[in-house]
């Protein structure tokens, strides 16, 4: 069973960053033209291309949040490793999530109308740049805490060792000094940097982000009752997001 746990968490680490790099085309649009992908947020056909887009893509958007939230909850995967080893839990989750983003890519339904276009040169370009600001501070965040933990490869390892997961560990390097999230902060700043902004990305920014916000609440629950006055004291010192503004 550890030699599988390792090659399951390796597989859906694998297809996850796969997922992940076609997002950021996918998100990118005309940012990422020259890659030639089939299908980006404006462009592209939709098996569910005779439907009501804006209701199409809603559904889309809640499903990967649902997926998300229901299985980050502490109860949930409590039942998932009765079924499963709880080396491979995390993975299980990261394929999910795959999973709900390959269907987002699949089904979305373009909405290419254009509610603002940055036609002069430097300044479309310096939206180009801040979006893949964004995309590498979200990378670069995974890594100051812990990659290979947070996408299931470290457990399938542990497992294959036939070791136990250690307990978890309250550190703030770096960026987590300035913001409790941020993973977060460059999402946002990826959702939002574009030069072109149509009607389909817009909703797919707004809804994205107005996620981001409801999954916060359930997050910073969630480290409460792991740290305990520890975290409640990061809290107050540190914002959540934007390193300006309200700390809790």
């Amino acid at each position: 069973m550890g030699v599988f746990a390792l090659v399951y968490s390796a597989i859906a680490y694998v297809l996850f960053f796969a997922s992940f790099l076609y997002l950021i085309v996918f998100m990118g649009g005309d940012m990422t033209s020259y890659i030639g992908a089939p299908k980006t947020i404006d462009v592209g056909a939709s098996p569910l291309a005779g439907g009501p887009a804006p209701l199409v893509n809603i559904g889309l958007l809640l499903l990967f949040g649902l997926q998300h939230t229901i299985m980050a909850r502490w109860g949930f995967k409590k039942g998932l490793m009765k079924v499963i080893p709880r080396a491979m839990e995390r993975s299980t989750y990261v394929l999910a999530t795959v999973v709900v983003l390959i269907l987002l890519y699949v089904y979305w339904v373009p909405m290419p109308s254009v509610v603002w276009s940055v036609e002069a040169p430097l300044w479309a370009s310096a939206l180009t740049a801040l979006y893949f600001f964004g995309i590498g501070l979200v990378l670069l965040s995974t890594f100051l805490i812990s990659h290979f933990e947070l996408f299931g490869l470290l457990h399938g390892w542990l497992g294959f060792k036939k070791l136990e997961t250690p307990a978890p560990k309250f550190v703030t390097p770096s960026l987590y000094k300035h913001v409790r999230h941020p993973l977060y902060l460059g999402w946002i700043i990826a959702f939002w940097a574009t030069p072109n902004m149509t009607s389909g990305h817009l909703l797919f920014a707004s809804i994205w982000t107005i996620y981001i916000f409801v999954a916060l609440g359930y997050e910073e629950r969630d480290m409460v009752e792991l740290f305990g006055d520890k975290y409640r004291d990061y809290m107050q010192k540190v914002p959540a997001i934007f390193p300006i503004g309200r700390k809790k």
